[in-house]
């Protein structure tokens, strides 16, 4: 299993009229996540486009539990259970660091595509051998 903890600071730009932090901000904050895993783990997106590769989101899936506000710091818990098939699904958790509570809850499914073509593709070898660390896969 691969984790990783991001933390991030709401704008003021984040918020709308209710100060809540607008509902379409939290998939900016999954991808803030799933970014920074995938950069702790040294594939950052534009090692993956330089191989000519990209990821597109097939899913997107949000529960919200509580607001967050302006100011609060939020960790990202990015969470990859299962090793890459052809799909790679990731959860996330964003939790209000002051209180420790879950603001919200989801999950991202992706492919791999082609960069020239635009199509779907199996997970690189290299992605592979780069998570494959992260799980027994005996």
């Amino acid at each position: 299993m691969l984790i990783n903890r991001t933390e991030i600071r709401v704008r003021y730009a984040d918020t709308d009229q209710m100060q809540f932090v607008y509902n379409g901000k939290y998939l900016e904050y999954f991808e803030a996540g799933r970014t920074e895993m995938l950069r702790e783990i040294g594939l950052p997106y534009n090692v993956l486009e330089k191989k000519g590769y990209q990821l597109p989101v097939l899913e997107a899936h949000i529960k919200y539990h509580r607001p967050a506000f302006y100011d609060d710091i939020i960790i990202i818990k990015s969470v990859l259970k299962e090793f890459p098939s052809l799909k790679i699904h990731i959860d996330y958790e964003l939790i209000r660091k002051e209180t420790n509570e879950v603001i919200a809850e989801g999950y991202t499914i992706h492919i791999f595509m082609n960069q020239k073509t635009k199509k779907p593709v199996r997970p690189p070898d290299f992605f592979l051998g780069t998570v494959k660390r992260f799980f027994n896969t005996d």
